[in-house]
């Protein structure tokens, strides 16, 4: 999930060499689900328009949408699912509580309760470093998806497991674009707040 992200394409990327029988990408963003379903079958030389073996798989659709996850899973039944949908940007998502919760908490809520209910093997949470103590929304939102892959891990075929990753170079939630851009501009690299140490 997240599969046109920062994180969920290099996941992605990563998986290829390995050689899946399917490469299954969910992704609510049109353009990057494009962006890496296209990139992906270039670099496996694949005819995009007669895929005879199906390797690299696009689906349009929001973590959230229960029905369209079941369907994908009856039919394709994964073995292991990624779990890198989630709004990463901390002041987006301070100004946009309740869309952040939806889709980092009742995402990871909806698609861990599928690939619990279709027994899928493995189940890997990408979570973030802003989850332990939280002080803002996001990490909030991203503990409570810890907390609720936890509660499944006990009742479960499904072995849920979770990595938590730190600041990701140039990944989109980065701050390293914006000082990239500043120093491009003559500086001065903003610090948000003054109270900043790291």
């Amino acid at each position: 999930t997240g599969a046109g992200g920062s994180i969920g394409s290099e996941i992605c990327r990563q998986i290829l060499p390995f050689k899946p029988a399917t490469l299954l990408l969910i992704d609510h963003s049109e353009a990057d689900l494009y962006k890496i379903h296209q990139g992906l079958i270039s670099n496996l030389n694949l005819d995009q328009k007669n895929q005879e073996n199906k390797l690299v798989i696009p689906f349009l659709t929001s973590v959230r949408e229960v029905e369209t996850l079941k369907k994908i899973f009856n039919k394709w039944q994964p073995h292991i699912v990624y779990h890198a949908a989630a709004y990463k940007h901390v002041p987006i998502v301070e100004v946009n509580p309740a869309a952040g919760i939806l889709n980092n908490v009742f995402g990871t809520l909806a698609i861990s309760s599928v690939a619990k209910d279709f027994k899928t093997s493995y189940f890997v949470l990408i979570s973030t470093d802003k989850a332990i103590r939280p002080t803002n929304i996001m990490g909030v939102s991203k503990r409570i998806s810890e907390l609720i892959l936890q509660a499944f891990a006990n009742n479960s075929q499904t072995i849920f497991t979770m990595v938590r990753f730190g600041n990701v170079l140039a990944s989109s939630g980065s701050v390293i674009h914006k000082f990239k851009k500043q120093i491009a501009e003559g500086g001065p690299l903003t610090i948000t707040d003054f109270r900043m140490t790291r």
